[in-house]
Protein backbone atom coordinates (compact mmCIF):
# COMPACT_ATOMS: atom_id res chain seq x y z
CA UNK A 1 0.00 0.00 0.00
CA UNK A 2 2.00 2.92 -1.25
CA UNK A 3 -0.35 5.24 -3.11
CA UNK A 4 1.11 8.67 -3.97
CA UNK A 5 -0.20 11.81 -2.34
CA UNK A 6 -3.35 13.31 -3.86
CA UNK A 7 -2.81 16.06 -6.47
CA UNK A 8 -1.81 19.47 -5.07
CA UNK A 9 -1.07 17.98 -1.67
CA UNK A 10 2.40 18.40 -0.13
CA UNK A 11 4.70 15.38 -0.08
CA UNK A 12 4.84 14.03 3.46
CA UNK A 13 8.32 13.03 4.65
CA UNK A 14 7.92 13.51 8.40
CA UNK A 15 6.97 9.98 9.41
CA UNK A 16 8.99 10.11 12.63
CA UNK A 17 6.66 12.86 13.87
CA UNK A 18 3.51 10.89 13.05
CA UNK A 19 2.18 8.47 10.47
CA UNK A 20 -1.11 8.57 8.59
CA UNK A 21 -3.70 6.06 9.72
CA UNK A 22 -3.54 2.99 7.48
CA UNK A 23 -6.90 2.46 5.70
CA UNK A 24 -6.92 -1.13 7.00
CA UNK A 25 -6.57 0.22 10.54
CA UNK A 26 -9.43 2.65 10.01
CA UNK A 27 -11.66 -0.11 8.64
CA UNK A 28 -10.99 -2.28 11.69
CA UNK A 29 -11.82 0.59 14.04
CA UNK A 30 -15.08 1.83 12.53
CA UNK A 31 -17.42 -0.88 13.91
CA UNK A 32 -16.28 -0.03 17.43
CA UNK A 33 -17.66 3.48 17.04
CA UNK A 34 -21.05 2.12 15.97
CA UNK A 35 -22.38 -1.40 16.61
CA UNK A 36 -19.65 -2.48 19.07
CA UNK A 37 -19.93 0.66 21.20
CA UNK A 38 -20.40 -0.92 24.64
CA UNK A 39 -18.11 -0.21 27.57
CA UNK A 40 -15.63 -3.09 27.74
CA UNK A 41 -15.87 -2.97 31.54
CA UNK A 42 -19.64 -3.56 31.45
CA UNK A 43 -19.26 -7.31 31.83
CA UNK A 44 -22.78 -7.70 33.26
CA UNK A 45 -24.25 -7.83 29.73
CA UNK A 46 -23.49 -9.47 26.41
CA UNK A 47 -22.51 -6.32 24.51
CA UNK A 48 -19.96 -5.35 27.12
CA UNK A 49 -18.53 -8.86 27.30
CA UNK A 50 -18.15 -8.99 23.52
CA UNK A 51 -16.07 -5.80 23.49
CA UNK A 52 -14.06 -7.00 26.48
CA UNK A 53 -13.22 -10.19 24.58
CA UNK A 54 -11.96 -8.14 21.62
CA UNK A 55 -9.80 -6.09 23.97
CA UNK A 56 -8.08 -9.27 25.12
CA UNK A 57 -7.57 -10.38 21.53
CA UNK A 58 -6.07 -6.95 20.86
CA UNK A 59 -3.62 -7.40 23.75
CA UNK A 60 -2.45 -10.64 22.19
CA UNK A 61 -1.98 -9.03 18.76
CA UNK A 62 0.01 -6.15 20.23
CA UNK A 63 2.05 -8.48 22.41
CA UNK A 64 2.89 -10.64 19.39
CA UNK A 65 4.66 -7.70 17.75
CA UNK A 66 7.23 -7.62 20.57
CA UNK A 67 7.19 -11.24 21.79
CA UNK A 68 5.06 -10.50 24.86
CA UNK A 69 2.08 -12.28 26.37
CA UNK A 70 -1.35 -10.66 26.29
CA UNK A 71 -1.42 -10.21 30.07
CA UNK A 72 1.81 -8.20 29.89
CA UNK A 73 0.23 -5.40 27.85
CA UNK A 74 -1.18 -2.35 29.66
CA UNK A 75 -3.07 0.17 27.53
CA UNK A 76 -2.22 3.88 27.84
CA UNK A 77 -2.86 7.08 25.90
CA UNK A 78 0.51 6.88 24.14
CA UNK A 79 4.26 6.57 24.65
CA UNK A 80 4.48 9.67 26.83
CA UNK A 81 2.13 8.14 29.38
CA UNK A 82 3.79 4.74 29.04
CA UNK A 83 7.21 6.25 29.70
CA UNK A 84 5.90 8.15 32.71
CA UNK A 85 4.26 5.02 34.11
CA UNK A 86 7.39 2.92 33.60
CA UNK A 87 9.86 5.38 35.10
CA UNK A 88 7.84 7.15 37.76
CA UNK A 89 5.88 3.99 38.53
CA UNK A 90 9.09 2.06 39.18
CA UNK A 91 10.42 4.85 41.38
CA UNK A 92 7.20 5.17 43.39
CA UNK A 93 7.05 1.43 44.01
CA UNK A 94 10.71 1.30 45.04
CA UNK A 95 10.17 4.22 47.40
CA UNK A 96 7.15 2.53 48.98
CA UNK A 97 9.09 -0.71 49.44
CA UNK A 98 12.14 0.99 50.93
CA UNK A 99 14.34 -0.18 48.07
CA UNK A 100 17.87 1.19 48.67
CA UNK A 101 18.63 1.59 44.95
CA UNK A 102 18.35 5.28 44.17
CA UNK A 103 20.04 5.81 40.81
CA UNK A 104 18.03 6.07 37.55
CA UNK A 105 20.11 6.16 34.35
CA UNK A 106 19.14 7.46 30.92
CA UNK A 107 20.70 9.14 27.87
CA UNK A 108 20.97 12.78 26.84
CA UNK A 109 19.38 11.87 23.49
CA UNK A 110 16.16 10.45 24.94
CA UNK A 111 12.73 11.89 24.18
CA UNK A 112 11.77 14.80 26.40
CA UNK A 113 9.11 12.76 28.17
CA UNK A 114 11.77 10.29 29.34
CA UNK A 115 14.21 13.02 30.36
CA UNK A 116 11.50 14.88 32.27
CA UNK A 117 10.19 11.69 33.92
CA UNK A 118 13.68 10.77 35.09
CA UNK A 119 14.30 14.33 36.31
CA UNK A 120 11.02 14.25 38.26
CA UNK A 121 12.23 11.31 40.35
CA UNK A 122 14.72 13.62 42.07
CA UNK A 123 11.81 15.00 44.10
CA UNK A 124 11.27 11.45 45.41
CA UNK A 125 14.87 11.17 46.56
CA UNK A 126 16.29 9.45 43.49
CA UNK A 127 19.48 10.34 41.63
CA UNK A 128 18.85 11.01 37.93
CA UNK A 129 21.94 10.27 35.81
CA UNK A 130 21.97 11.41 32.18
CA UNK A 131 24.73 9.85 30.09
CA UNK A 132 26.27 11.24 26.95
CA UNK A 133 26.57 9.35 23.66
CA UNK A 134 29.27 8.98 21.04
CA UNK A 135 29.21 11.13 17.87
CA UNK A 136 27.45 8.26 16.10
CA UNK A 137 24.62 8.50 18.62
CA UNK A 138 25.37 5.17 20.29
CA UNK A 139 25.93 4.61 23.99
CA UNK A 140 29.48 3.60 24.88
CA UNK A 141 29.45 0.41 27.00
CA UNK A 142 32.18 1.81 29.25
CA UNK A 143 30.12 4.89 30.01
CA UNK A 144 27.20 2.70 31.05
CA UNK A 145 29.39 0.40 33.14
CA UNK A 146 30.75 3.37 35.08
CA UNK A 147 27.26 4.67 35.77
CA UNK A 148 26.15 1.23 36.97
CA UNK A 149 28.98 1.05 39.52
CA UNK A 150 26.51 2.70 41.93
CA UNK A 151 23.38 0.66 42.90
CA UNK A 152 20.84 1.47 40.20
CA UNK A 153 17.08 0.95 40.13
CA UNK A 154 16.37 1.50 36.43
CA UNK A 155 18.09 2.09 33.11
CA UNK A 156 15.95 3.70 30.37
CA UNK A 157 17.36 3.78 26.83
CA UNK A 158 15.23 4.23 23.71
CA UNK A 159 15.44 1.52 21.07
CA UNK A 160 15.60 3.96 18.15
CA UNK A 161 16.03 7.70 18.34
CA UNK A 162 13.18 9.89 17.12
CA UNK A 163 15.49 12.46 15.49
CA UNK A 164 18.52 10.56 14.23
CA UNK A 165 16.99 7.09 13.85
CA UNK A 166 19.94 5.62 15.77
CA UNK A 167 19.29 2.03 16.87
CA UNK A 168 20.90 1.18 20.20
CA UNK A 169 22.21 -2.29 21.12
CA UNK A 170 19.27 -2.92 23.42
CA UNK A 171 20.12 -6.53 24.27
CA UNK A 172 23.63 -5.58 25.43
CA UNK A 173 22.40 -2.58 27.41
CA UNK A 174 19.69 -4.65 29.09
CA UNK A 175 22.21 -7.36 29.96
CA UNK A 176 24.51 -4.77 31.56
CA UNK A 177 21.61 -3.31 33.54
CA UNK A 178 20.55 -6.73 34.81
CA UNK A 179 24.13 -7.66 35.73
CA UNK A 180 24.15 -4.56 37.94
CA UNK A 181 20.80 -5.48 39.51
CA UNK A 182 18.78 -2.82 37.67
CA UNK A 183 15.56 -2.97 35.68
CA UNK A 184 15.66 -2.06 32.00
CA UNK A 185 13.08 0.07 30.17
CA UNK A 186 13.07 1.07 26.52
CA UNK A 187 10.98 3.66 24.71
CA UNK A 188 10.22 1.73 21.53
CA UNK A 189 7.81 4.26 20.01
CA UNK A 190 10.01 4.70 16.93
CA UNK A 191 11.39 1.17 16.73
CA UNK A 192 8.29 -1.01 17.08
CA UNK A 193 6.98 -2.22 13.75
CA UNK A 194 10.11 -1.05 11.94
CA UNK A 195 12.76 -3.36 13.39
CA UNK A 196 12.38 -6.74 15.09
CA UNK A 197 11.89 -6.56 18.86
CA UNK A 198 11.62 -9.51 21.24
CA UNK A 199 11.27 -8.58 24.90
CA UNK A 200 12.32 -12.02 26.08
CA UNK A 201 15.36 -12.47 23.87
CA UNK A 202 16.49 -8.89 24.44
CA UNK A 203 15.97 -8.90 28.21
CA UNK A 204 13.51 -6.00 28.29
CA UNK A 205 11.53 -5.46 31.50
CA UNK A 206 9.40 -2.48 30.40
CA UNK A 207 8.70 -1.28 26.85
CA UNK A 208 6.66 1.70 25.64
CA UNK A 209 4.61 1.73 22.42
CA UNK A 210 2.79 4.49 20.53
CA UNK A 211 -0.04 3.99 18.05
CA UNK A 212 0.50 7.00 15.82
CA UNK A 213 4.08 6.01 15.00
CA UNK A 214 2.91 2.74 13.39
CA UNK A 215 -0.04 3.91 11.25
CA UNK A 216 -2.60 3.67 14.08
CA UNK A 217 -4.50 6.64 15.55
CA UNK A 218 -3.12 9.23 17.94
CA UNK A 219 -4.09 8.98 21.60
CA UNK A 220 -3.38 5.28 22.09
CA UNK A 221 -0.32 3.37 23.27
CA UNK A 222 0.74 0.54 25.50
CA UNK A 223 3.29 -0.42 28.12
CA UNK A 224 4.75 -3.90 28.25
CA UNK A 225 5.30 -4.93 31.89
CA UNK A 226 7.18 -8.20 32.37
CA UNK A 227 5.30 -10.78 34.44
CA UNK A 228 8.00 -13.43 35.10
CA UNK A 229 9.95 -12.48 37.09
CA UNK A 230 7.39 -9.83 37.80
CA UNK A 231 8.13 -6.13 37.47
CA UNK A 232 6.28 -4.07 40.05
CA UNK A 233 5.04 -0.54 39.37
CA UNK A 234 2.94 1.91 41.33
CA UNK A 235 0.15 3.65 39.39
CA UNK A 236 0.62 7.33 38.63
CA UNK A 237 -3.13 7.97 38.22
CA UNK A 238 -5.96 7.30 40.67
CA UNK A 239 -9.20 5.80 39.46
CA UNK A 240 -11.35 2.72 39.06
CA UNK A 241 -8.66 0.07 39.10
CA UNK A 242 -8.69 -0.87 35.43
CA UNK A 243 -5.63 -2.44 33.77
CA UNK A 244 -4.74 -4.46 36.87
CA UNK A 245 -4.73 -1.25 38.87
CA UNK A 246 -1.86 0.22 36.87
CA UNK A 247 -3.82 2.53 34.58
CA UNK A 248 -7.38 3.58 35.51
CA UNK A 249 -9.95 4.81 33.01
CA UNK A 250 -12.38 3.32 30.51
CA UNK A 251 -10.52 1.60 27.69
CA UNK A 252 -10.70 3.42 24.35
CA UNK A 253 -11.94 0.37 22.45
CA UNK A 254 -11.86 1.81 18.88
CA UNK A 255 -8.32 3.10 19.35
CA UNK A 256 -7.15 -0.17 20.89
CA UNK A 257 -8.56 -2.09 17.94
CA UNK A 258 -6.67 0.30 15.65
CA UNK A 259 -3.42 -0.25 17.53
CA UNK A 260 -3.90 -4.01 17.41
CA UNK A 261 -4.57 -4.00 13.65
CA UNK A 262 -1.52 -1.79 13.10
CA UNK A 263 0.57 -4.22 15.14
CA UNK A 264 -0.74 -7.16 13.10
CA UNK A 265 0.09 -5.42 9.83
CA UNK A 266 3.55 -4.41 11.05
CA UNK A 267 4.38 -7.93 12.19
CA UNK A 268 3.32 -9.39 8.84
CA UNK A 269 4.91 -6.78 6.56
CA UNK A 270 7.89 -5.44 8.54
CA UNK A 271 10.72 -7.12 6.61
CA UNK A 272 9.35 -6.29 3.15
CA UNK A 273 8.43 -2.77 4.18
CA UNK A 274 11.83 -2.09 5.76
CA UNK A 275 13.57 -3.17 2.56
CA UNK A 276 11.38 -0.97 0.36
CA UNK A 277 11.57 2.07 2.64
CA UNK A 278 15.30 1.63 3.16
CA UNK A 279 15.87 1.57 -0.60
CA UNK A 280 13.88 4.78 -1.05
CA UNK A 281 15.83 6.42 1.78
CA UNK A 282 19.15 5.37 0.22
CA UNK A 283 18.07 6.64 -3.20
CA UNK A 284 17.10 9.99 -1.70
CA UNK A 285 20.44 10.29 0.07
CA UNK A 286 22.36 9.36 -3.08
CA UNK A 287 20.48 11.97 -5.11
CA UNK A 288 21.14 14.64 -2.49
CA UNK A 289 24.83 13.78 -2.24
CA UNK A 290 25.20 14.18 -6.01
CA UNK A 291 23.82 17.73 -5.90
CA UNK A 292 24.93 18.76 -2.38
CA UNK A 293 28.28 16.99 -1.91
CA UNK A 294 29.10 18.79 1.36
CA UNK A 295 26.01 17.56 3.22
CA UNK A 296 26.66 15.64 6.44
CA UNK A 297 24.76 12.57 7.62
CA UNK A 298 24.29 12.89 11.37
CA UNK A 299 24.77 9.81 13.59
CA UNK A 300 25.44 6.25 12.46
CA UNK A 301 24.75 5.36 8.83
CA UNK A 302 24.37 1.67 9.60
CA UNK A 303 22.68 1.46 13.03
CA UNK A 304 19.70 3.44 11.77
CA UNK A 305 15.98 3.05 11.12
CA UNK A 306 15.26 2.24 7.46
CA UNK A 307 13.26 5.40 6.78
CA UNK A 308 15.30 7.98 8.66
CA UNK A 309 17.76 10.61 7.51
CA UNK A 310 19.13 13.43 9.64
CA UNK A 311 21.21 15.73 7.49
CA UNK A 312 23.22 18.92 7.94
CA UNK A 313 23.37 21.31 4.99
CA UNK A 314 26.24 23.69 5.87
CA UNK A 315 25.41 27.33 5.23
CA UNK A 316 21.70 26.66 4.78
CA UNK A 317 19.60 27.29 7.90
CA UNK A 318 16.91 24.62 8.21
CA UNK A 319 14.05 27.06 8.75
CA UNK A 320 14.92 28.93 5.55
CA UNK A 321 15.25 25.70 3.58
CA UNK A 322 11.82 24.49 4.73
CA UNK A 323 10.27 27.86 3.89
CA UNK A 324 11.71 27.59 0.37
CA UNK A 325 9.96 24.28 -0.39
CA UNK A 326 6.38 24.48 0.81
CA UNK A 327 5.37 21.34 -1.10
CA UNK A 328 7.58 18.98 0.95
CA UNK A 329 6.87 18.29 4.62
CA UNK A 330 10.00 17.62 6.67
CA UNK A 331 11.12 18.91 10.05
CA UNK A 332 14.05 19.96 12.19
CA UNK A 333 13.50 17.27 14.81
CA UNK A 334 11.11 16.28 17.56
CA UNK A 335 7.56 17.44 16.94
CA UNK A 336 7.20 17.93 20.69
CA UNK A 337 9.83 20.66 20.67
CA UNK A 338 9.34 22.16 17.22
CA UNK A 339 7.35 25.15 18.47
CA UNK A 340 10.56 26.50 19.98
CA UNK A 341 13.02 27.43 17.21
CA UNK A 342 16.25 26.37 18.83
CA UNK A 343 19.00 23.88 17.98
CA UNK A 344 18.20 20.23 18.68
CA UNK A 345 19.47 18.99 22.05
CA UNK A 346 19.84 15.55 20.46
CA UNK A 347 22.25 16.86 17.83
CA UNK A 348 24.08 18.88 20.47
CA UNK A 349 24.59 15.65 22.42
CA UNK A 350 26.23 14.17 19.32
CA UNK A 351 28.71 17.06 19.36
CA UNK A 352 27.24 19.26 16.64
CA UNK A 353 27.74 22.99 17.02
CA UNK A 354 24.71 25.24 17.35
CA UNK A 355 25.37 26.45 13.80
CA UNK A 356 25.48 22.92 12.38
CA UNK A 357 22.40 21.85 14.32
CA UNK A 358 20.48 24.87 13.04
CA UNK A 359 21.27 23.72 9.49
CA UNK A 360 20.00 20.18 10.06
CA UNK A 361 16.80 18.53 8.89
CA UNK A 362 15.07 15.24 9.70
CA UNK A 363 13.53 13.28 6.83
CA UNK A 364 11.19 10.37 7.49
CA UNK A 365 10.25 8.03 4.64
CA UNK A 366 7.18 5.92 5.33
CA UNK A 367 4.76 3.24 4.19
CA UNK A 368 2.88 5.49 1.78
CA UNK A 369 5.91 7.25 0.27
CA UNK A 370 6.26 6.64 -3.48
CA UNK A 371 9.39 6.66 -5.61
CA UNK A 372 8.01 9.62 -7.57
CA UNK A 373 7.69 11.56 -4.33
CA UNK A 374 11.29 10.74 -3.40
CA UNK A 375 12.51 11.98 -6.77
CA UNK A 376 10.49 15.19 -6.45
CA UNK A 377 11.68 15.74 -2.85
CA UNK A 378 15.32 15.30 -3.85
CA UNK A 379 15.01 17.99 -6.51
CA UNK A 380 13.02 20.33 -4.27
CA UNK A 381 15.43 20.00 -1.37
CA UNK A 382 18.49 20.55 -3.57
CA UNK A 383 16.91 23.66 -5.08
CA UNK A 384 15.88 24.99 -1.67
CA UNK A 385 19.37 24.52 -0.24
CA UNK A 386 20.93 26.24 -3.26
CA UNK A 387 18.46 29.14 -3.03
CA UNK A 388 19.03 29.54 0.69
CA UNK A 389 22.80 29.59 0.29
CA UNK A 390 22.54 32.13 -2.54
CA UNK A 391 20.32 34.36 -0.43
CA UNK A 392 22.81 34.26 2.45
CA UNK A 393 25.66 35.18 0.12
CA UNK A 394 23.65 38.11 -1.19
CA UNK A 395 22.94 39.30 2.35
CA UNK A 396 26.68 39.31 3.13
CA UNK A 397 27.59 41.31 0.02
Amino acid sequence: MHAPAPPNRPIYLDNQATTPCDPRVLAAMLPFFTEHFANPHSVEHALGRAVEARMEEARAQIGALIGAAANEIVFTSGATESNNLAIRGAALHAQAMGDPRRRIVTLATEHKCVLESVAATAALGFEPVVLGVRPDGLLDPGTLAEALSVPTLLVSVMAANNETGTIQDIAAIAAAAHAAGALFHTDAAQAAGKIALDVGAMGIDLLSLSGHKIYAPKGIGALYVRRRPRVRLAPILAGGGQERGLRPGTLAAPLIIGLAEAARIAAAEMAEEAARIGALRDDLLAALERTIPDLVVNASRSARLPGNLNLTFPGAPAQAVMAAMADVCISTGSACSSAAIEPSYVLAALGLSAEAASCSLRIGVGRFTSRAEIEHAARALAEAVAATRAARRTERE
